[in-house]
């Protein structure tokens, strides 16, 4: 039986040789930053530890380390649930991705960038035929990448961990679907390549703001 409604496959069996707490979080993790399991969803220990093929302690450590972390919210009585972010806290997050970014597109315009900025072309290419396929899932990945690679053109390893923090956090709740945002991903390059940190600034300053407003949040529940 499915647990709740999950797509086939999507929560795989886990190997053993690693350390099992540490894969039981990280495949937690990432069904939940992937909006497989949406905020509000109630995560049920036993059927966690079914899907995931391990005990129960495993995931119990697991959803007590992504409470702390404010991926889950543990209420007492009831249980586990996905974090539900309020609107604030969507904004602040937003905020946050803005300053980040914009500082790696500035030095990403200033640092060199020879395959970098081949890789950014192949990215965009990407999610535009993603966008015209009407492929979500696609669109998703392809702008996470995306953005990533931007960061990681920026040469910056503490800003890239924090913009990737924070960029896992944005990417459950909201869905760049929108022509518009590659749009702005070709500014950007186009930028990024003449070597104008001032221009790629302001680019992604303005892609950022405005994500909040152009893409809707996922559906709750």
């Amino acid at each position: 039986m499915l647990f709740n409604g999950l797509p086939q496959g999507s929560m795989p069996k886990l190997e053993r040789p690693e350390p099992l707490r540490e894969r039981v979080y990280g495949a937690l993790l990432e069904l939940i930053s992937s909006g497989s399991l949406r905020p509000g969803r109630h995560l049920v220990e036993s059927e966690l530890a079914g899907h995931l093929g391990v005990s129960r302690q495993p995931v119990r450590e697991a959803l007590q380390r992504l409470n702390t972390e404010g991926w889950v919210d543990l209420r007492p009585a009831h249980g586990a649930f996905v974090h539900e972010p309020t609107g604030d806290e969507t904004d602040q997050l937003f905020v946050v991705r803005a300053l980040l970014e914009t500082e790696a597109a500035r030095l990403a315009a200033v640092g060199p960038s020879g395959e970098g900025l081949e890789r950014l072309d192949e990215l965009c290419a990407t999610g535009e035929a993603a966008v015209a396929a009407g492929d979500v899932d696609a669109v998703v990945m392809a702008n996470a990448i995306f953005h990533a690679c931007v960061v990681e053109l920026a040469g910056n390893a503490v800003l890239a961990e924090l913009a990737a923090h924070v960029e896992r956090r944005v990417r459950r709740y909201y869905t760049p679907i929108a022509h518009q945002a590659w749009v702005e991903h070709r500014e950007l390059i186009a930028a990024i390549a003449a070597r104008d940190d001032a221009r790629a600034q302001k680019v992604m300053r303005a892609h950022t703001e405005n994500a909040r407003t152009r893409f809707p949040p996922r559906q709750r529940g």
